[in-house]
């Protein structure tokens, strides 16, 4: 029994067949290829940065309010009490003053948001293989084996989630600058973006 070999990263073909007057343009995104024991190997499309960004854009309109109505609802159970309704939410120097002062609302608030988006990225991550945005746009997470990742690989992908925002979102910028198209996320659990 062989050791399975991961999946190669690849360009795609660059053009026609020299009698054709035209050759066709290089795609923008690199390919991955996973090795076959047979002749032909399935390639499959790294998804870039523009993309991704969308499909976070929609998953992030799909937690928010979510999250925002589960933090009532503890906020009313637990007896904490969110800042009064005259004072301004858009106001940075509120914001600024209750981080400051490690208001127990707030604190609440941010770890009861950030647990709901990791749990909704891990739920999604293990079952369907992408979040919602990701299905809407035509994406899927898969392994350097061009499998399915694994609940592990899933838990980790969240732990990179987290270390790209703790690192000002340079984690998630770098999809932009990688050749392969992978954030710091995907570094860490050993995963692509790929087109379905």
């Amino acid at each position: 029994m062989s050791e399975r070999e991961p999946a190669i990263l690849v360009d795609e073909p660059a053009g026609a067949p020299a009698e054709a007057p035209v050759a066709a343009p290089r795609p923008a995104a690199p390919v991955l290829q996973r090795p076959s024991h047979k002749r032909e190997a399935a390639s499959v499309y790294v998804v870039g940065f523009w993309k991704r960004f969308a499909a976070a854009a929609v998953d992030f309109f799909v937690v928010i309010p979510a999250a925002l109505i589960i933090t009532l609802i503890v906020s009313k159970i637990a007896g904490v009490h969110l800042p009064a309704k005259n004072m301004k939410l858009l106001d940075i120097d509120m914001w600024i003053d209750l981080v400051l002062a490690t208001d127990p609302a707030l604190v609440m608030g941010l770890v009861l948001f950030i647990a709901i988006g990791m749990t909704y990225l891990l739920v999604f991550h293990i079952t369907l293989g992408r979040t919602l945005g990701m299905r809407l746009l035509k994406m899927k997470v898969i392994d350097v084996y061009g499998d399915p990742p694994s609940p592990a690989r899933c838990a980790a992908r969240c732990a990179g989630y987290l270390a790209g925002v703790a690192t000002l979102f340079l984690g998630f910028l770098w999809i932009g600058f990688d050749s392969e198209k992978r954030g710091l996320q995907d570094w860490i659990a050993g995963t692509y973006v790929i087109r379905v």
